[in-house]
């Protein structure tokens, strides 16, 4: 008998566990294990048998398989990607070095600009130029190949960038060199800038098609042995990969173009959030998504997450713009801090508490795991603020000791500030939130926003643990936390669509406008993303969404502008300029008069209709409708009232609606815990999602 009900499984690889989530008609089952570092698909595959044993299926009977992960985002951050050369234009192999020539903090006199991924002694040249309109002023020689293929092979590289001047316009000189190293340099990955990031301004295009290089091998040896891994345990389904941009891709073009994948695990959760706040009526939101090794927040207005052409990885300051190393791609617009579960804290020289970005993650992880960290985390201070169950962590399968918690707290940090172990675990959290918060603030204020008045909603297996507190330090009165809020990003990718973004760069004035170099343009792109969504699903009925970049002539920077989705015609240009019009009033509450606009780049988005799938997980309330019964009590520290206070524990699936938990107070579940602090008090709706409102101020 064939099922017609679809069963979808997605699992997301974090620094600390990797989330695994199955969805089979009403019913949803999710697992957390710890991520293998050494072999990632090996925690990817522990988690799916997990989760395929509780639903009691088999891997055959999976329709589809969506994977995301922050390996590509770890490699950059931690520079342990592969060694990666450089072939560029005659004269601009530093071009990656010099950057911007701009100084991201004037007044450091000690300012440290962040090393290229690509060193200058492996930054090769080969003599040609493309000239702006796409033509050859000079011829390109490839007499030179063997040499640097030479050079290269001497050095151990395993991936090679291609980038020249102006081939956004042509990419006649990089497909040239590209078939030449085919033939030279067989066991090498290539990487174009005209196919990862066909703009104008050289930087950021250099910069991304070295990303794409140096992670190339890592993720691509990795997705094809997590595909053999899938093969031999019987799950043949089709498998897609999670995009920075909200899109779900294809493993092949994943393979190709990893740099995608960057921040593919926050995305799935931003695209959770939006789920959420869609289904309860809330138009504006800030995510929060906290995990084992960083934190991810997300302003969402309109039900939909702020979107980027543009993003920075590794700043080496935290919120110092510039700082980081430029990737200009398709991507959810967030800000990423490291403060996690595992991040571990320490005293400074000025016998400060600092938190993270370095973190315990899986191997050896936070000193309460037991498996030979030393050093206290932000989990054990959680742990000894009794906000965690030691002995149902992660669904009970790691047992957590509280006293190498305190030890570690105690050793590390309480020891040198001459105070106890709990006072310590209090720094910690207080430092932590404090980040977070701060983080929220600037991200919010660089984009015109104002958090106080936006719901938040928490995830990942830590935000809950965090986010009561956090949100009385942003002045947010009402905060829910989802279904499944333990394993959110794995969630969101269930509800993301198989959808696709190409971009490229032509400049024209709006008033020259010529409508066939546009409109042929077009066209190749639509076949180029279409051809990306049909490989994913054959049948698929394709929506075109086409925009255009456009600014005032002699400004540095565009505003993206929504098109209809025919043909270009001579009568548009009047109503293009309109649109832009409106746009940078409703921005900048004016217009520059007589003025040129003019368009800077073009960019399609295709879309399979119905591939995003509806959350038909039911809810089912408990039949107690009485008063809400804990099942414990936990010693629980309130940062407001500055005590451990004997606090009720609750277990979720046993709260309904209708009853409310007053603060302070731990709501459990199996990946994570709320915890409901005494400004607010909780209560379930009619999706089961745990929502806190503040509450009369405690005495």
């Amino acid at each position: 008998m064939t099922r017609i009900v679809p069963c979808r499984l997605a699992a997301d690889i974090g620094g600390t566990f990797t989330d695994v989530a199955l969805e089979y008609g009403t019913s949803r089952f999710t697992a957390k294990v710890l991520t293998t570092p050494r072999a990632p698909e090996q925690g990817v595959i522990r988690g799916i048998v997990e989760t395929l044993a509780r639903a009691s299926l088999t891997a055959s009977e999976v329709d589809l398989f969506i994977h995301g992960t922050t390996l590509a985002t770890n490699a950059l951050i931690e520079r342990k990607g592969a060694r990666t050369a450089l072939i560029t234009t005659e004269g601009f192999r530093d071009v990656i070095e010099i950057g911007r020539e701009s100084r991201f903090d004037q007044y450091d006199i000690n300012l440290m600009k962040p090393e290229p991924l690509v060193g200058r002694e492996l930054r090769l040249t080969i003599r040609e130029r493309i000239a702006v309109d796409g033509s050859v002023v000079i011829p390109i020689d490839l007499d030179c190949l063997p040499g640097h293929v030479a050079t290269m092979r001497a050095a151990g590289v395993t991936s090679v960038a291609v980038g020249f001047l102006h081939s956004y316009v042509s990419p006649d000189h990089e497909e040239q060199v590209a078939e030449r190293l085919a033939q030279l340099m067989p066991e090498a990955y290539i990487s174009l800038s005209s196919k990862v990031c066909p703009e104008v301004r050289e930087y950021e295009r250099l910069m991304t098609t070295c990303a794409n290089a140096y992670v190339q091998p890592l993720m691509a040896s990795y997705l094809r042995r997590l595909r053999q891994e899938l093969d031999a345990m019987g799950l043949v389904a089709p498998t897609l990969l999670m995009t920075s941009g909200g899109g779900l891709t294809t493993l092949n073009n994943a393979c190709e173009l990893p740099i995608r994948l960057v921040e593919s695990g926050p995305a799935g959760g931003a695209i959770l959030a939006a789920h959420v706040g869609r289904q309860c009526g809330v138009d504006n939101l800030l995510s929060f998504d906290m995990g084992g090794t960083t934190a991810k927040i997300c302003v969402i207005d309109k039900s939909e997450p702020l979107k980027s052409r543009a993003f920075e990885v590794a700043r080496s300051k935290r919120f110092m713009k510039g700082s980081g190393m430029p990737i200009r791609i398709p991507v959810i617009e967030m800000v990423e801090i490291g403060a996690g579960g595992g991040s571990i804290a320490k005293i400074d020289n000025l016998a400060r508490i600092q938190v993270g970005p370095e973190s315990a993650t899986s191997e050896p992880g936070p000193a309460c795991y037991g498996l030979g960290g030393e050093r206290p985390t932000v989990t054990d201070a959680d742990l000894v603020l009794g906000k965690i169950d030691p002995n149902n962590f992660a669904g009970g399968t790691i047992k957590l000791d509280r006293s190498l918690s305190l030890a570690a707290i105690m050793n590390h940090i309480s020891g040198a500030l001459g105070t106890t172990a709990e006072l310590g675990a209090f720094g910690i959290c207080e430092m932590v939130e404090e980040n977070m918060a701060n983080a929220s603030r600037v991200h919010a204020i660089e984009r015109g926003k104002d958090v106080r008045s936006r719901t938040m909603v928490a995830f990942g297996g830590a935000a809950p643990l965090h986010a009561a507190r956090l949100a009385e330090k942003l002045g947010i009165d009402r905060l829910i936390v989802p279904r499944g809020a333990g394993v959110g990003s794995a969630v969101g990718f269930l509800r993301a669509p198989v959808a696709y973004e190409v971009v490229r760069s032509t400049f024209t004035r709006i008033s020259q406008i010529e409508p066939e170099t546009i409109n042929r343009q077009f066209e190749e792109m639509i076949a180029e993303a279409s051809g990306v969504i049909l490989e994913a699903v054959p049948d698929a009925t394709i929506d075109i969404q086409r925009s255009a970049f456009l600014r005032y002539s002699g400004q540095g920077h565009e505003i993206e502008i929504n098109l209809d989705d025919r043909p270009i015609v001579e009568d548009d240009r009047e109503q293009l300029a309109a649109r832009f019009t409106d746009a940078y009033i409703a921005l900048f509450k004016r217009k520059i008069e007589r003025a040129d606009i003019e368009a800077l780049s073009w960019a399609v988005t295709a879309t399979a209709r119905g591939t995003a799938s509806a959350d038909t997980v039911a809810y089912v309330p408990p039949a107690d409708r009485g008063p809400a019964r804990p099942i414990g009590t936990t010693e629980l520290f309130d940062a407001r009232l500055g005590r451990f206070i004997n606090s009720p524990i609750y277990w979720r699936d046993k709260v309904g609606p209708g009853q409310t938990i007053p603060g302070p107070a731990v709501i459990a579940e199996d990946e994570t815990s709320t915890v409901v602090t005494s400004s607010f008090a909780a209560s379930i709706d009619a999706y089961g999602y745990i929502v806190l409102t503040t509450q009369q101020e405690p005495n």
